[in-house]
């Protein structure tokens, strides 16, 4: 090969490589060279959710598989309840005895209202008795002074008068037992109906654990993947499924220390992915970190300074998602292009773009 077909081979080869840098730069290069855009690399991420079990127990069932969609309170799994559903039984009948308790009570309460009347009533007939036998032996008395009948008369009838007015402080006796009667029956009443909420408070708190044996999906979302499978046996707190949520998905990147101090909440964001760069979604800043990364705790020289990155978020709108359920995936790497000028428009290329 001659020096001059060298010589043109290598300025061939000299402008194919200025070319591709050019073309290199042309996709690397900020969307603007003024300051009004910025960019930083992230990835997809989305909000997940854990389905957990309340309470230590064996996984009776799952009824869904990964990449199922479910919407919020949709049963994704079963417990095993047995054991509580014993317990559950047990406690209402716990509760109908104590229903029965009440009412014998109320019945005794009611057979003790009948004894107080009994003996208000066999009061008033001793004192009537009193009152003849007093009469009877007052007559005695006035027919000895006339020797109209014997002394043994006399004190026969003074001697029933005095047992008559005995039998009046027995009838008060017995009223105030037949009282205090009604007040043990009424106490018995309460204790019983006290049993009752007690018992029926068992039984509530029983179903509230069996109903809880339905593990049911907190948001709607996609499963991501099942962390048990029927038959295993968790801890209290132990996940069973773990979900995404589909409508709240978000980029994650990081922005230099000058660019993030300019990006406000609700700043506008266009996100393209590497697996899709046809497209442009739009979203909004939702957070911005207030400690930096990657940088040492005490900053000292202006090359480190420039090291400082803070973590930004940019939040996709739930309505937008709502349209493409199938199409969200996490994990995907991208690049968010941040807007920090509004005045000025977005690139031609970074324009909206949707499937």
């Amino acid at each position: 090969m001659s020096n001059r077909t060298r010589s043109r081979l290598v300025w061939v080869a000299s402008w194919v490589l200025v070319i591709a840098a050019a073309g290199v730069w042309q996709f690397l290069r900020p969307a603007s060279d003024d300051g009004s855009f910025v960019r930083g690399n992230g990835r997809i991420e989305a909000t997940e959710v854990d389905v957990a079990a309340k309470a230590p127990g064996r996984v009776d069932s799952i009824l869904i598989n990964e990449g199922d969609f479910v919407t919020q309170n949709d049963v994704v799994a079963h417990m095993d309840v047995k054991a509580l559903q014993a317990q559950l039984a047990q406690a209402r009948a716990e509760v109908a005895n104590a229903v029965s308790a009440r009412e014998t009570a109320r019945a005794l309460v009611a057979q003790r209202h009948a004894d107080v009347a009994m003996a208000e009533a066999i009061l008033v007939q001793r004192r009537a008795d009193v009152d003849v036998a007093r009469s009877t032996a007052a007559r005695s008395r006035a027919l000895l002074a006339d020797r109209a009948t014997s002394a043994q008369k006399v004190e026969d009838d003074a001697a029933r008068a005095r047992s008559a007015e005995a039998n009046i402080t027995v009838a008060q006796a017995q009223i105030a037992a037949a009282r205090a009667g009604v007040r043990a029956a009424e106490a018995q009443v309460q204790q019983a109906e006290a049993s009752i909420v007690a018992t029926e408070a068992v039984v509530a708190r029983i179903e509230t654990e069996v109903a809880d044996g339905a593990l049911r999906a907190p948001r709607s979302g996609r499963v991501q993947y099942r962390v048990v499978q029927p038959g295993e046996v968790v801890a209290g707190g132990g996940k069973v499924v773990s979900l995404i949520d589909v409508g709240d998905v978000y980029m994650t990147f990081f922005l230099p220390e000058m660019a993030a101090g300019r990006v406000a909440l609700a700043t506008e964001v266009r996100i393209v992915l590497d697996a899709a760069q046809a497209f442009v979604i739009p979203a909004k800043v939702s957070y911005v970190a207030s400690v930096a990364q990657f940088t040492p705790k005490t900053v000292e020289t202006q090359s480190e300074r420039q090291k400082m990155v803070f973590r930004v978020k940019a939040r996709i709108d739930p309505e937008l998602l709502a349209k493409y359920p199938e199409q969200v995936k996490t994990g995907l790497p991208g690049i968010a292009h941040v807007r920090l000028n509004a005045q000025r428009e977005w690139p031609a290329e970074l324009q909206v773009r949707l499937p």
